[in-house]
Parts: structure tokens; C-alpha cells; sequence
């Protein structure tokens, strides 16, 4: 007859301080958790005016086919900017989840 083996015990795994467990799709304001998600930007901020929102513009090009040609396009986008960038600041802007009405991006990172 065939010997029963035994099964392994589980062993208990180490807890992990809360800011090292953090997954990188996570950036933490002021001691809470905002969650990351879809397309990274780099842009120039163009305003300024808000309370801890810039507005943030970059040009892309789109072909158009009737002309065979190329047209500039920008794109506009506020941002919650907890960096306190100026007008003329290059900044990385990362999607989130949404923030206020108009506000759907987390300024992350000052370029220059």
C-alpha cells in the first residue's frame, strides 16, 4: 500500500508597510490613495489660475486625406497639480479617475 504523505502547512506570509505595498499605478495626495489609469501626456501648462488645477496643452498632427496633407491640432486638459507649476511649465500628466467635473488628470512629474 502507498504511504500517505502529509500536506504542507501554510505559512504566514510577512504584512508589508502600506506605502511599499502600493502598486505603481498608485499615487498618493496627501496620504490618500489616487488610482492611475490609461494614457501618460507630456505638455505645456497655459493656465494657472485655478486652486490646484492647470490646464495643459499639446499639438499633434492629424492627416487630413481631401488635401493630402497634414493640420495642427491641441489638445486642452486641466489637471490636478499639487506641484504648484508655473505658465510655460513642461509636465507629465498621468489619467485618473475623475476628479472634479472637468478634471480627469493628475499632474505627476515637472520636466524642466
Amino acid at each position: 500500500m502507498a504511504e500517505k504523505t502529509e500536506k504542507p502547512k501554510r505559512v504566514a506570509k510577512p504584512k508589508v508597510a502600506a506605502a511599499e505595498a502600493t502598486p505603481s499605478n498608485v499615487v498618493i495626495i496627501k496620504g490618500k490613495p489616487l488610482s492611475t489609469r490609461g494614457h501618460t501626456f507630456v505638455g505645456t501648462v497655459v493656465s494657472n489660475r485655478m486652486a490646484k488645477t492647470v490646464t495643459v496643452e499639446w499639438e499633434g498632427r492629424k492627416f487630413v486625406p481631401k488635401y493630402q496633407r497634414y493640420e495642427k491640432r491641441r489638445t486642452r486638459v486641466k489637471a490636478h497639480d499639487e506641484m504648484d507649476s508655473k505658465i510655460g511649465d513642461k509636465v507629465e500628466i498621468v489619467e485618473t479617475r475623475p476628479i472634479s467635473k472637468t478634471k480627469n488628470f493628475l499632474v505627476t512629474k515637472k520636466l524642466n
